[in-house]
């Protein structure tokens, strides 16, 4: 397994405080560095500036006119050395002597550059006979009127020692920061997580008692806070969906049990005359066999009318395209003419397009006509019209009371005046429905004109017009040219 999926497998709460810990450590490391490595440069440039500002020109010359340059070994009677440096003296032909100090240096190739005036000073690591480590400054200069390098090292544990304690100091302290990080780490993804901590326990709560009135609290507007207000939508969603799930069953239940008792009764009669052998006047059989056909035709209505209600939102019972609502509209009102022949009815359908499904947009049409037509009373007059995208359905029938209006559009709701007509109180939900899948809106409102009745107003938005169809060519467009008898 790879360092990433193994770290991947680790619990939430371990990757957090592994991270911040990382994180923590590397930032201390990287500040551990910078210091040490600026406090380097501070060191050695002081000293750097006191081997410049060492005066052993003066020095050396005072020691080469009292006993001259010793190569090697030590100086008797020398002056006292004041400088706490190696010094000592390179000629242009490249013979050396030792000024001052424990050990001599070995000339190098810059010490001739500087002592024949071929550099200017310079500054360089060397090391000493017995092995020290030093930071030389070659110099020019005059030795007894004489051109020479002036050779001054002083050793570097001045600076190597400092920093050997320093570099300690720092390791301890980025010890101690990174445990301290490991705890911050656990503290911070404890006290972090545990709005997540929260939630899941919500979750499993919910999962394991399907208790939908469960609530996260959700003070704040950070992320956790978020979460939290979105899961208690999503619950509050899934409870009312259950509450309208569980409506809609009892809703249902209700509105199936009427025509299945009548149903169940008429078919008693029938079964019982046959068992009897006592016949059923044939008026009343008539009058039965029809009241059963007109309960099985209301029943499956119904279910049809379940079947679509208990479809997705989301899911179109067909393929949606660019639709003539006129020519829809006037299919529905073809419809709508047979099923109240007496009734008058006037259309004035301007072209408009629209984008939905063409057998669903006719069933919400056919379904506010079938309103129109069933309270309209005998020789009443229905006006429908299409303008813009809204298409307007008035009738003359007794109307809708203001204190009805907003559950028009509700399951099974049926006005009190409606209860005794046939219906399921669906149809007005599935019209609600079909036009808000197509992006519009559906009203039931009094009639605007102040007169009776009502007016259903449903808006459609427009769609492109479809192109006019091809005309059809080649030969089988060309007309047939019957031969001469």
């Amino acid at each position: 397994m790879s360092p990433t999926a193994r770290f991947r497998a680790l619990p939430l709460r371990s990757r957090l405080a592994l991270l911040v810990t990382v994180a923590v450590a590397l930032a201390v490391a990287a500040v551990a560095a910078v210091s040490w490595v600026m406090v380097r440069g501070q060191l050695r440039d002081q000293l750097d500036s006191s081997l410049r500002a060492t005066n052993a020109e003066a020095q050396a010359n005072q020691v080469y006119s009292a006993i001259g340059c010793v190569v090697g070994g030590a100086l008797p009677d020398r002056p006292a050395n004041n400088l706490s440096a190696q010094v000592q003296i390179v000629r242009a032909d490249g013979s050396h002597c030792w000024i001052d100090g424990k050990n001599t240096l070995e000339v190098t190739e810059t010490d001739l550059d500087v002592a024949q005036r071929r550099r200017n000073a310079v500054l360089y690591d060397a090391t000493t006979s017995d092995g020290t480590a030093v930071r030389v400054y070659a110099q020019p200069a005059l030795v007894n009127r004489q051109p020479a390098a002036l050779i001054v090292a002083k050793p570097l544990a001045d600076v190597d020692k400092p920093l050997s304690t320093l570099a300690w100091v720092l390791l301890l302290v980025c010890g101690i920061g990174v445990v301290g990080a490991g705890a911050a780490g656990l503290w911070v993804a404890r006290t972090g997580l545990q709005p997540v901590d929260e939630l899941t326990d919500a979750v499993e709560h919910i999962a394991r008692t399907e208790d939908l009135t469960v609530r996260i609290p959700d003070e704040g507007d950070d992320e956790i806070a978020r979460l939290s207000r979105s899961f208690n939508s999503m619950t509050a969603a899934l409870a009312s969906s259950q509450e309208r799930q569980a409506q809609l069953i009892a809703d249902a239940g209700h509105e199936l049990r009427t025509p299945l008792t009548s149903l169940r009764t008429n078919i008693e009669l029938l079964a019982r005359s046959e068992e009897t052998g006592r016949a059923i006047p044939p008026e009343d059989r008539r009058e039965l066999l029809a009241s059963v056909k007109a309960q099985m035709t209301e029943l499956a209505a119904l279910i049809g009318d379940l079947q679509e209600l208990s479809r997705p939102d989301a899911v179109s019972p067909g393929p949606l395209g660019v639709v003539a609502l006129h020519e829809i509209a006037g299919s529905a009102l073809s419809r709508a003419r047979l099923r109240g022949p007496e009734l008058d009815f006037t259309a004035d359908l301007a072209p408009w397009y629209v984008r939905g499904e063409a057998a669903a947009l006719e069933r919400a049409v056919v379904n506010v006509l079938d309103n129109a037509v069933k309270f309209s009373p005998p020789g009443g007059a229905v006006a429908v019209t299409l303008r813009a995208g809204e298409l307007a359905v008035r009738d003359h029938g007794p109307g809708i009371p203001a204190e009805e209006l907003p559950h028009v559009f509700e399951r099974f709701w049926r006005s009190p005046s409606a209860r005794a007509l046939p219906g399921s109180g669906l149809g007005l939900s599935i019209v609600a429905r079909t036009v808000q899948r197509a992006g519009g809106s559906a009203e039931l409102r009094a009639a605007a004109d102040g007169g009776p009745g009502a007016e259903a107003v449903l808006r459609f938005p427009g769609a492109p017009t479809p192109p006019p169809a091809p005309l059809p060519t080649g030969p089988a467009a060309e007309p047939s040219v019957v031969p001469d008898q």
